[in-house]
């Protein structure tokens, strides 16, 4: 039988060996998590241009690591500050709150990141007045950090303030993004009072050259403004790739003993998609060259982190309908639904009914239509909005109507109707949802070559997600799965806890 004396001292030992077992993440996790983004990439450009890409970048995804073939969005809108925070927290606008680009808050519309509490840190614009307060859930880098008491460095990178800032999450060690106005990267107070030395050194680097960038001459446009010159070429991209690069090498990411994320965007695929749309040689070019500057990454970190010791996973906040005159002319039912128009002739229709009553709808945002409180006040507000649905129920290019109040009660497909519950961010979207027939997309000027996205259906809805490295089998699989259920699976495969408002579910490779 143990004495007394003996039995304490075992349980000393017990005690003083559980915080060392509970700190012990060796061969856990890798050494970084690498999250790359491709703004407005459908699913099919990882075929599209197979023959055409290189042996290391999509390619080498696809040879060696694990693709989920039929990833889908299962909310709408189908819109880049929505999908970039969907991919990091695995959930959706009614919980993460993000419900667009552009949103309500407290009756105003505001900018997703927008926060005027904070400044410009790396330029004299305005454009760091960012911060990712506006988002109410956790991303896979807050709850990295908080597996790894914080030691863990996270930072996000895009051309774009919201594609770097809204991945990175809340306790980001940093987002940078580029400031087309000084031509250099930048980010806000929220994160620090002065950029690290490695950043001003590599903004001298791209000062320097973008004084010898070329105009472009696309045979329709021609640009010569050095901001335009950045954004519709390869270049723009490449920035992003070589900040990338530095960040690795500034902050040791990956080699300092802690697990490590940076979150990548690439934003210029989207800028060139919306002006030249989906088969035009401008964005055919910039995805073989993404794809060179992907190869140049993946290289780059096997030299430096070391070849299975990192995990990569590709993915996209969209993806992008193809052009309205490409589907005419291909005799493919096709037309634009002009959102300034409709918002005038809606009005026009109320104003009739109403005594006069001007602009009672303030606008439609993300093909949700936005009553104005003000302009409404003295009037039934159901009633109003009963008229509103009537108007639009005629209308020949929507082929559904649904008050956002009463979502259950609306005759559509519950495939969609699950996308509009999960879409619909209260206080922060609009009143009704218009759903449009299918390849009927937005237009605020003329019909063009370019294109957009943000509707259910599956051109803007079907995306890439692949994952490689450290962990990572090679495979496939056909099974649906969601943008909701990248952040569980990356979390689940690196041994951290779920973001705090995540209903995805972890996916099995095998």
């Amino acid at each position: 039988m143990l004495s007394k004396t003996k039995i304490i001292s075992l349980l000393f030992a017990v005690l003083f060996t559980l915080p060392s077992l509970a700190d012990d993440s060796k061969g856990l996790r890798p050494k970084l998590i690498v999250g790359i983004a491709v703004d407005q990439m459908r699913w099919d450009y990882l075929y599209r241009f197979y023959n055409e890409y290189t042996t290391g970048g999509f390619r080498r995804m696809l040879s060696e690591g694990y693709s989920f073939e039929d990833c889908q969005i299962n909310y709408i809108p189908s819109v880049t500050a929505v999908g970039h925070t969907s991919v990091y927290t695995g959930s959706v606008p009614s919980i993460h709150g993000i419900a667009g680009n552009n949103f309500l808050i407290d009756g105003k519309f505001v900018y997703c990141t927008e926060d005027t509490t904070v400044q410009t840190v790396g330029s004299k614009t305005r454009a760091g007045e960012m911060s990712p307060r506006n988002m109410l859930a956790t991303t896979i880098g807050d709850e990295l950090k908080t597996a790894t008491n914080w030691k863990s460095k996270v930072i996000g990178i895009s051309f774009k303030d919201r594609a770097s800032i809204l991945p990175a999450g809340h306790s980001a060690d940093a987002a940078y993004w580029f400031d087309k106005k000084e031509m250099c990267f930048i980010t806000s107070t929220y994160y620090m009072s002065s950029l690290p030395s490695w950043v001003e050194a590599y903004n001298k680097e791209i000062g320097s050259a973008v004084k010898k960038l070329k105009p472009i001459d696309t045979g329709t446009r021609k640009f010569t403004n050095t901001a335009d010159i950045i954004q519709y070429s390869p270049y723009g991209n490449l920035i992003v790739e070589e900040m990338t690069k530095h960040a690795i090498a500034g902050e040791k990411l990956g080699q300092r003993g802690e697990t490590d994320m940076i979150c990548i965007s690439f934003s210029c695929t989207d800028i060139a998609g919306h002006a030249f749309g989906t088969h035009s040689e401008i964005v055919h070019n910039m995805y073989i060259e993404l794809d060179k500057q992907l190869a140049d990454l993946f290289n780059y970190l096997d030299q430096t982190i070391g070849k299975g010791e990192y995990v990569a996973f590709l993915t996209a906040d969209h993806g992008a309908a193809n052009g309205i005159l490409q589907n005419q002319k291909h005799k493919i039912p096709s037309d634009g639904f002009f959102i300034n128009r409709e918002t005038e002739e809606v009005n026009k229709f109320l104003a009739s009914k109403y005594a006069g009553r001007k602009e009672l709808v303030e606008g439609i945002m993300d093909y949700k239509v936005v009553i104005d409180r003000k302009a409404a006040a003295g009037l039934d507000f159901n009633t109003l909005k009963a008229d509103i649905m009537e108007y639009f129920t005629k209308r020949p290019l929507v082929s559904h109507v649904v008050d956002l109040d009463n979502i259950s009660a609306a005759s559509v497909p519950s495939y969609i109707r699950e996308k509009i519950y999960n879409g619909y961010s209260r206080g922060r979207s609009g009143d009704i949802q218009l759903i449009l027939k299918p390849a009927v997309y937005g237009v605020r000027g003329e019909i063009g070559e370019g294109t957009t996205h943000g509707c259910w259906n599956p051109y803007d809805c079907h995306i890439p997600f692949v994952l490689m490295g450290w962990g990572v089998p090679h495979g496939s699989c056909p099974t649906e799965v969601h943008i909701t259920d990248i952040a569980p699976t990356v979390c689940n495969l690196v041994h951290i806890q779920m973001p705090s408002g995540c209903i995805g579910m972890p996916r099995a490779m095998e």
